[in-house]
């Protein structure tokens, strides 16, 4: 493996398709249309940066807990530390200038940005919530992509952004089931340890119960019409698939219910957002 896959491996790039979308449509909302390439450029590069300096943070901070876990153990094997804060560093730099690029606001906030993506890497320590700062920090995405264009806040986006906090929050905590013994073990904090593995399941059921009445709240408040709401379905029913997996408690079955169902949620409605308002 290249040293750049080792690089693209340690921050789960992949997993970027995650907030993306949502950023997305909230920029295609926002702009009621597209907007200029040169805007949509640098919407992408500021949420790359971002995440990638986020997710090298937690890689660094959670460095000897992460050597210590199996289903991490591998990790700190891929890059050294001195190459995980570089990762850290320098896409957090180039985030600020690129939200300087994009418009005062967003440069004057990005700062307040990478503490919220940075900070969830902490929780874990003294809090059982952690799942929800999580969420919070995948929420700064739509939000940022509405200031991006608009220069201003609306209730759409802080509504979606709502919708993300408990739909990462849900899955999060669906994927937290397997590091239950490890973390409880450990003396980490979680929700799984906090309530055990049938409770938590309950629980993110109800997340993902309250993301689907958001993104309902999102299509209200921001106009959207017939074609958003039927796209809609195929989201409920990927959440359903997503639930029925976890409750198989199989890490094959979770690590599936993780990655294509919430990626399939997120392209989905991007989609549905794409074809309202282009319709």
């Amino acid at each position: 493996m290249t040293a750049v896959g080792r690089a693209l491996k340690f921050i789960r790039f992949s997993h970027t398709v995650f907030a993306l979308p949502f950023a997305l449509g909230a920029m295609l909302v926002a702009a009621r249309g597209f907007p200029s390439i040169r805007l949509v450029m640098l919407i992408l590069l500021a949420m790359v940066f971002a995440r990638t300096a986020a997710m090298a943070f937690n890689r660094v901070v959670d460095w000897e807990i992460d050597k210590e876990n199996p289903r991490t153990a591998g990790r700190h094997k891929l890059v050294s530390k001195r190459v995980g804060w570089v990762l850290v560093i320098v896409p957090a730099a180039a985030f600020i200038f690129t939200s300087w690029l994009i418009n005062l606001l967003c440069f004057l906030l990005s700062p307040v940005a990478l503490v919220i993506v940075f900070f969830y890497s902490l929780t874990k320590r003294f809090t059982s919530y952690s799942q929800f700062f999580v969420g919070l920090a995948l929420s700064v995405s739509p939000v940022g992509a509405w200031l991006a264009v608009r220069g201003q806040f609306g209730i759409a986006p802080l509504v979606l952004a709502l919708g993300v906090v408990f739909w990462v929050a849900g899955f999060d905590l669906i994927y937290a089931i397997q590091d239950y013994d490890f973390d409880k073990g450990r003396g980490l904090r979680s929700m799984v340890v906090k309530y055990g593995i049938s409770q938590s399941l309950r629980l993110a059921q109800v997340m993902h119960g309250v993301l689907f009445a958001c993104l309902i709240l999102f299509g209200l408040v921001s106009g959207r019409g017939i074609i958003y709401f039927a796209f809609l379905v195929l989201v409920l029913a990927a959440l359903i698939y997503e639930h029925q997996a976890a409750a198989q408690l199989d890490v094959g079955a979770i690590n599936r219910a993780f990655f294509q169902s919430n990626a399939f949620v997120s392209i989905v409605f991007v989609l549905a957002v794409a074809a309202d308002v282009f319709a």
